[in-house]
């Protein structure tokens, strides 16, 4: 057999001290050899358990079967030992017995509990300190190398790219793959790079997207497949900035203690570029700023210059609801993807909405934010730099009038009389035409009827008398009757132009039915 190191507290190392001239009963697979003894106990007691922790190693002399004569005995004491989660059992010979009991020998393999022979030279007391010495050794080792770890990533955070070298670091220290996921729940770096398969990836990226929206800090334990990952998340509760999953389950207290540093160095280089951040907002702000005002030739240098230049015409124009200011996720994601498709997506914060610029054929940018993060987004038809104002209005429209999700302007703007259902509207047109209504009602006439159909045909009067079946006479008569009652005047463009909206407003689609008995 391949023996593990001699300072590693298993039974395999046990087993190939040679000072201690033990001897398995059989051959023995890897991972009987591989088991950890937590510690070595001594007892001739016929049922020890009572006594007994998981994982340690008993030995006996065997004075508890003297006088045994059939293997129920041995049967049944194995048992007990191998529910109780014992490791291995060591019998020392020539004490009471010349060798193993064949029965006791049977019974371990049988039930699966290794069993080894220690000679009467070899006294209990000796194996127990060699497998305390392999304990203690083996812990000396781990702090070693926490210690060593430790200074590593600590010369790896004083870097330039402090924080990728620590993830990289951590990565090489553990010999596992690490993976750093933004606010939104990208995945932002890994290392290795592509060591795990996409379908794992894409399930991990899910499962931490859902740890950071709910909020709270959280370290979690996973397994996707046949990989297990531990999830830790960075930053406040409510303010989360992140997390780094490691691919790995079992981590002792010094793995896991380089962990948590790099949880807490993260966390502090994650919130030391909050400031930055904040910067590069104030500037994509006023860049926007500029840009609605169509003003763009300062905004294009200074894009340019930092983050290589606007999208190129045509493009589209998107506007996000307010809401979407205050969503820290989805500025990480457009940070983020603007930092991946250089030139490719602007955005900047405006009063009521992030103002979004891409490429006419890279709309799909603008369809995932709304779906990632169910943002109500308007966008507009394409246009170029210079007509960032028009396309701006055309986008707020789209948002306005449209759903959640994504809306373009062609397919909500139905016309600009769509917008006079609004209620404002409603109020004022029917504070516009309450005399009409109020005289209809009170002395039989058809003065609204009247004057909406001398309007829709274009204030003729022959037109409206053959629509209403009526001498042109009778129209001429009802719409000065209408001048006098609203004290307007009817030949002004404005005063016809104001009614006919009016009208519109408060009875369109509907039609006006005339009043109980009116004569045609």
């Amino acid at each position: 057999m391949t023996a593990p190191p001699a300072d590693s507290p298993t039974l395999g190392a046990l087993l190939a001290r040679r000072d201690l001239h033990l001897r398995l009963d059989g051959a023995g697979d890897p991972q009987t050899l591989a088991r950890r003894i937590r510690g070595v106990h001594s007892s001739d007691l016929p049922d020890p358990t009572p006594f007994l922790a998981e994982d340690l190693a008993l030995l006996t002399t065997g004075t508890q079967f003297l006088g045994v004569s059939d293997d129920r005995p041995y049967d049944d004491y194995v048992q007990r030992l191998r529910t109780r989660g014992i490791a291995a059992l060591g019998f020392g010979t020539e004490v009471v017995r010349d060798g193993v009991p064949a029965g006791l020998a049977a019974a371990c393999r049988a039930h699966g509990l290794p069993l080894f022979e220690v000679p009467y030279r070899t006294p209990f007391i000796a194996v127990a300190r060699a497998n305390a010495e392999a304990i203690a050794a083996e812990q000396y080792a781990r702090r070693s190398w926490a210690l060593s770890a430790q200074r590593a990533l600590s010369l790896a955070a004083l870097r330039t790219d402090g924080l990728r070298a620590t993830l990289e670091e951590l990565s090489r220290q553990l010999g596992t793959w690490v993976g750093l996921f933004d606010a939104a729940g990208s995945l932002a770096q890994e290392h290795p790079t592509g060591r795990i398969d996409p379908a794992v990836a894409a399930e991990l990226r899910e499962e931490v997207g859902t740890v950071l929206r709910r909020g709270a800090r959280a370290g979690s334990a996973l397994r996707i497949g046949d990989v297990p990952f531990s999830l830790q998340t960075l930053g406040r509760g409510g303010h989360l900035r992140g997390a780094i999953a490691v691919a790995a389950d079992d981590l002792d207290q010094e793995a896991r203690g380089i962990v948590v540093t790099v949880v807490a160095m993260a966390g502090l280089a994650l919130e030391q570029q909050q400031s930055l951040t904040h910067a590069r907002t104030a500037l994509r702000a006023g860049l926007a700023a500029s840009l609605s005002a169509d003003e763009p030739a300062l905004a294009r240098r200074i894009s340019r210059a930092v983050w290589g230049g606007f999208p190129s015409a045509p493009v589209v124009i998107g506007l996000t609801s307010a809401a979407a200011t205050r969503r820290d996720d989805a500025l990480e994601w457009l940070e983020s993807t603007a930092g991946e498709s250089s030139g490719a997506l602007f955005f900047g914060r405006l009063d009521d909405g992030l103002l979004l610029l891409v490429p006419a054929d890279r709309i799909g940018v603008l369809e995932e934010l709304a779906g990632r993060f169910g943002i109500a987004v308007g966008t507009s038809n394409a246009a170029g730099l210079d007509g960032v104002s028009a396309a701006l209005a055309q986008a707020r429209v789209a948002r306005d009038r449209g759903g959640d999700g994504l809306n373009g302007f062609d397919s909500v703007r139905g016309g600009i009389l769509t917008l006079l259902d609004a209620e404002q509207a409603r109020a004022i047109a029917a504070a516009e035409l309450a005399p009409l209504l109020g005289h209809d009602a009170a002395e039989g006439t058809r003065l609204v009827e009247t004057l909406r159909t001398w309007l829709d045909n274009d204030a003729s009067h022959e037109s409206a008398a053959r629509a209403l079946g009526v001498h042109r006479h009778t129209v001429r008569a009802r719409l000065a009757l209408v001048e006098r009652v609203l004290g307007r005047d009817l030949t002004a463009f404005s005063t016809r132009a104001e009614l006919w909206l009016s009208l519109q407003s408060l009875l369109w689609p509907r039609e006006v039915a005339p009043a109980p008995g009116c004569p045609r």
